[in-house]
């Protein structure tokens, strides 16, 4: 038989994740004839010492829960059908050494990012638990959350020509007020692109923490927001309203007085 040829066939198949567990074995060793005491290799270093995880599981957590947004009780729930029970409580532990690990990293971020030229920066509001004013029903165990507000300073000149690579960092504070970013703005001196919140205009007076009053862009996309929604309400874009009302009206001293604020 002489092959003619084939016909093949792809398809997509999935090798679910496992779970092993690395063994480092470290003897000790004693001299017989003198006394020079026992010798051993020192331990390697982890992020956790003593600590059940990797580094690479504890990097495994935290893209689970920052980036897939899985909470930690479904990664717990997950673990348990692999075979391995790990409380909720202990992956917050792990979560909480890797952002004091983190931080340093973060902050140079920031700094790094606050000598551009040029930022966007804007907050979203984020349901918070508020320890202490939980509430107990007959079924189920309700806790009541607070708002807190997630800033994001980030750089994206990509669709410009620049040079600087993209970066955005998130900063926390439990409130709106324009006091934070003030603070989060500290060193920075640049241009800053943002919505209309008045909350920024702080930012760009004399008296102003942390550097010199700062250049605001305004952004479009806002603005056009605005002006559709004038459009819908009236039919008609708020030029050519103007220009309508000023011919209904005919010559008039207030008309220039329109005209020049157009």
């Amino acid at each position: 038989m002489h092959k003619i040829g084939e016909d093949r066939t792809e398809r997509l198949d999935i090798v679910p994740a496992q779970l092993r567990v690395l063994v480092t074995v470290r003897p000790r060793y004693a001299c017989r004839t003198c006394t020079d005491g026992v010798i051993q290799a020192p331990a390697p270093a982890a992020l956790i010492e003593g600590g059940l995880p990797t580094e690479g599981t504890i990097a495994h957590v935290l893209v689970r829960k920052y980036a897939d947004h899985l909470p930690l009780y479904r990664q717990s729930q997950m673990l348990a059908r692999s075979g391995v029970s790990i409380d909720r409580g202990t992956l917050a532990d792990w979560v909480g050494v890797a952002g004091f690990h983190l931080r340093p990293v973060v902050d140079r971020l920031a700094e790094h990012l606050k000598s551009s030229e040029h930022l966007f920066m804007d907050e979203t509001s984020a349901p918070v638990l508020d320890p202490g004013r939980g509430r107990t029903s007959r079924r189920r165990r309700v806790f009541d959350t607070t708002t807190g507000y997630l800033w994001a300073l980030a750089r994206d000149e990509r669709g410009w020509g620049g040079n600087d690579p993209p970066g955005v960092v998130f900063s926390y504070a439990p409130g709106r007020g324009g006091r934070n970013a003030e603070t989060f703005l500290a060193g920075f001196d640049g241009i800053l692109q943002l919505d209309g919140y008045q909350g920024y205009n702080r930012l760009t007076r004399p008296s102003r923490t942390g550097g010199e009053p700062i250049r605001v862009a305004h952004c479009w996309a806002h603005a056009r927001r605005k002006l559709k929604e004038v459009f819908d309400r009236d039919g008609v874009v708020p030029e050519a309203r103007l220009r309508l009302d000023d011919h209904r009206r005919g010559p008039a001293p207030h008309r220039r007085v329109l005209q020049g604020r157009g």
